[in-house]
């Protein structure tokens, strides 16, 4: 069964340029820095409620706050 299929936004050069030097003075790789940049920043959005929702799991959406603790 295929996987079905999800958006992936372009991320502009220059902020990947962004995301890579900054993940290597952090010394993570540039998806945990990623994933904690928009987990911080979204956290407490109306997109964020939605998501859980429409997703229903709960434990995905905290995982991230919890990464986002463990590499600040």
């Amino acid at each position: 069964m295929s996987r079905p299929k999800h958006y992936s936004p372009e991320i502009k050069r220059f902020l990947v340029s962004v995301l890579y030097h900054e993940a290597q003075v952090r010394h993570i790789p540039m998806t945990v820095l990623a994933n904690h940049l928009l987990a911080n920043g979204l956290k407490d959005s109306v997109g964020w409620g939605l998501a859980e929702e429409a997703m229903q799991v709960r434990e995905d959406a905290t995982q991230y706050l919890a990464v986002e603790q463990n590499t600040t």
